[in-house]
């Protein structure tokens, strides 16, 4: 069993949101992305995954938790294995996709400060497109697919749980399921992974086939409101 989890909501994430409602070009944080923490209630969130994690059936728990080590991510599954009493390892791999020069930037921000790009971005489109010193969907893909084999030789058996992010989520579907780039695109076009979300597969005779998808039952038993982040 493979489960990839989303981070809990983050201060970036409540960032991104007020830089949108305001018309904002920028969103107003002090820190780099790989270090913007929980928000409270993705805290609250990551404890839900945790009362999940401890109460689910035996063949939905996990053996091994891995997480990206960005913070937010890295909090998330700490607070949640915590209750499992299970160490969190790190690999870089499960990181956030590298927005590059564009980071922290609004899409109207984008627009205004790099027309080129914006340009660019619209040419090639979203899977392929790489923002300066950034990465692309294939990009990370690439990564996706490495950490993916190393488990197959490294990790048969056991019941996996990862804690990554939404553009990382999208990409194991399109590499798990050789989801084609239109279909891809448009999946992620109508659904915006929700925090702390579960999304599992099971083993099969041919890899793995989806059993959820951004599942959000272990918020929804909690107080913990359910978040989600607009992709587009």
């Amino acid at each position: 069993m493979l489960t990839l989890v989303r981070h809990g909501e983050s201060v970036g994430n409540q960032a991104d949101r007020a830089a949108r409602e305001a018309g904002a070009e920028e969103l107003e944080l002090t820190v780099r992305d790989a270090d913007v923490e929980l928000s409270e209630t993705g805290r609250e969130q990551a404890e839900a995954l945790g009362r999940w994690m401890s109460d689910a059936p035996e063949e939905l728990r996990p053996t091994l938790v891995i997480s990206s080590p960005y913070r937010r991510a890295a909090q998330t599954a700490e607070v949640a294995a915590a209750r499992a009493g299970l160490p969190v390892s790190f690999d870089e791999r499960l990181r956030e996709r590298d927005l590059g020069a564009l980071d922290g930037l609004t899409g109207r921000g984008i627009r205004a400060r790099h027309p080129e790009e914006a340009a660019r971005r619209s040419r090639l489109g979203k899977f392929y497109y790489q923002p300066p010193s950034g990465e692309s969907w294939a990009d990370v893909a690439l990564r996706v697919r490495g950490l993916l084999a190393d488990l197959r030789h490294g990790y048969d058996g056991e019941r996996i749980w990862m804690f990554s992010h939404q553009a990382v989520i999208m990409t194991f579907r399109y590499v798990l399921e050789g989801i084609g780039e239109p279909d891809l695109l448009a999946l992620d076009g109508d659904v915006d992974i929700p925090n702390a979300s579960m999304t599992r597969y099971r083993h099969v005779e041919q890899g793995y086939a989806l059993d959820a998808f951004a599942d959000t039952r272990a918020v929804e038993r909690s107080d913990a409101a359910v978040t989600e982040e607009d992709s587009r």
